[in-house]
């Protein structure tokens, strides 16, 4: 799921919870985070205001890195005229249109890459489905009713191969991350499930033999 690449890049481990252990749980944010996306995620909702055209709750796929997912909100900008891999043809729809990428989230601009590895992904989903270049987005928090733009620069953009790489080596491995206990453990839904107090001190069956064995030989 390309919504993954934000667990991802916020936890590993999360993202393994989630999507191979198939765990969820909600808090106050997730939540919150639901009922906001109910208006995005409204697909009777599209609307044409001027010349803009937004399509809500648009699927989107990328064959390239194996990520398929939805768009909460996807704006087409009329053009004057047609500018080769930048603008598109809409169907019933005249002229020529620019699409950028609109994710909404509850809280505000966080001081990790994790909403914007999202948004990134979804634009690069959408060149490869419309054959066009898509140079920025726009990240909309909902506390603070401000929307951000998001340049889709090459750092952001490796970003996002290297995240769709990881997710792509756990799911084959089929396992869930050791915990890396730090500040970000509060704000998870998961904590309880996760643990990490505990399992961050945990030590393996083996490192515990060796140690027994050791202490044993010393003790002779």
């Amino acid at each position: 799921m390309l919504s993954g690449i934000q667990h991802m890049a916020f936890c590993e481990r999360q993202w393994a919870f989630i999507h191979i252990e198939q765990a969820w749980a909600e808090n106050v944010r997730t939540l919150e985070g639901k009922f906001l996306h109910e208006r995005a995620d409204d697909i009777y909702d599209d609307e044409t205001r001027k010349d803009i055209r937004v399509v809500r709750a648009m699927p989107v796929v990328s064959h390239r890195l194996g990520l398929r997912g939805v768009a909460d909100v996807v704006e087409f900008y009329r053009m004057s005229k047609a500018a080769e891999e930048v603008t598109v043809r809409l169907k019933n729809r005249t002229g020529w249109w620019r699409p950028y990428p609109v994710e909404y989230k509850r809280g505000r601009p966080k001081r990790d890459d994790r909403d914007a590895v999202q948004l990134c992904a979804q634009a690069l989903a959408l060149e490869e489905m419309l054959n066009v270049t898509i140079d920025a987005g726009y990240l909309y928090y909902h506390q603070i009713r401000h929307r951000e733009h998001i340049d889709l620069d090459k750092t952001l953009r490796d970003r996002v191969e290297e995240l769709t790489k990881n997710m792509h080596e756990l799911m084959a491995e089929g396992k869930t991350p050791k915990a890396i206990r730090g500040k970000h453990c509060s704000l998870c839904s998961l904590k309880e499930i996760c643990q990490p107090d505990l399992t961050a001190r945990h030590r393996s069956v083996k490192e515990y033999l060796i140690r027994m064995a050791d202490l044993e030989v010393k003790d002779y």
